[in-house]
């Protein structure tokens, strides 16, 4: 029996089952294995097939990258194959993501990556970064940080310290799931950004100074009864107001399509949907 050293696949095996909150017995019962065996891979005493370790990585929710270190870590080869964006063999892929991208016109959407890197990006977008300095917006463009910057969209969007924290909260979830310190130091850039003072009133959907932290109600400086946190932003003295909606790949098999996910930005109420189409005109 081979002996798998502190450094090897059990540690990082039961990092992750500890991250999950998952027991031993628990993650043995969803994968057709017994605690006894889960605790002797842990402690380096049995070595895992390779079979066991992917459906044990598949129970746990590991990310497809991290799933490479644990095959390696065992001494497998990785199984999922981290292909460059301009690769022939995702030609399909682009092919698709800038159809979706276009066929969502007038209205916002991008493409980005595990970073928040952006891939691509359609018209909708690019008018709403009118205007903001070419240095905030040189590549790699991200999308948190052209967000957040305070000389990128924050300024605009009204309601930003709950947009803010909506981000940030999303971030945050994001390392706790890929233990990721890319995305870490990108979180860690963009919450160093000064934090905008809450503008409050019932006029902030989702503001501070609501008893609730919520949109509000019909008449105020906000008609409509939004139905997810909106972000509000000014965009040619003409007030815009979006829900987003993030979409990623089912069971992705490579690297690179596990970590893209596609942002499409929902016109909030008729007020922008009609503003949207008429600036598009």
């Amino acid at each position: 029996m081979k002996t798998v050293t502190r450094t090897g696949v059990g540690p990082l095996l039961r990092d992750w089952r500890e991250r999950r909150r998952v027991s031993q017995l628990e993650l043995a019962l969803r994968a057709d294995s017994s605690a006894r065996h889960i605790s002797f891979v842990e402690t380096g005493r049995s070595r895992p097939s390779e079979d066991l370790l992917l459906r044990l990585a598949e129970h746990l929710d590991v990310p497809v990258r991290d799933r490479n270190a644990l095959l390696l870590a065992a001494g497998y080869a990785p199984r999922y194959a981290e292909t460059a964006l301009d690769d022939p063999a995702l030609h399909t892929l682009r092919a698709g993501l800038e159809q979706i991208l276009v066929g969502y016109e007038p209205y916002p959407a991008l493409v980005v990556d595990g970073v928040y890197t952006v891939i691509a990006a359609n018209r909708g977008i690019a008018m709403l970064l009118e205007g903001i300095p070419e240095h905030v917006l040189a590549p790699p463009l991200n999308a948190m940080r052209v967000t957040l910057h305070p000389e990128g969209l924050a300024p605009r969007i009204r309601n930003l310290p709950a947009w803010r924290r909506h981000l940030l909260h999303q971030m945050e979830r994001q390392i706790a799931l890929s233990r990721s310190d890319a995305l870490r130091a990108v979180y860690e850039e963009v919450a160093a950004y000064p934090a905008p003072a809450s503008r409050g009133g019932s006029g902030d959907p989702g503001g501070d100074g609501g008893a609730h932290g919520g949109p509000s109600e019909p008449g105020g400086a906000f008609p409509y009864p939004y139905f997810a946190l909106p972000m509000v932003l000014e965009h040619r003295g003409r007030t815009l107001s979006f829900v987003s909606s993030i979409s990623t790949f089912n069971t992705p098999m490579d690297v690179t399509v596990a970590e893209l996910a596609i942002e499409t930005f929902l016109p909030a109420d008729p007020a922008t949907a009609d503003q949207l189409r008429s600036l598009s005109g």
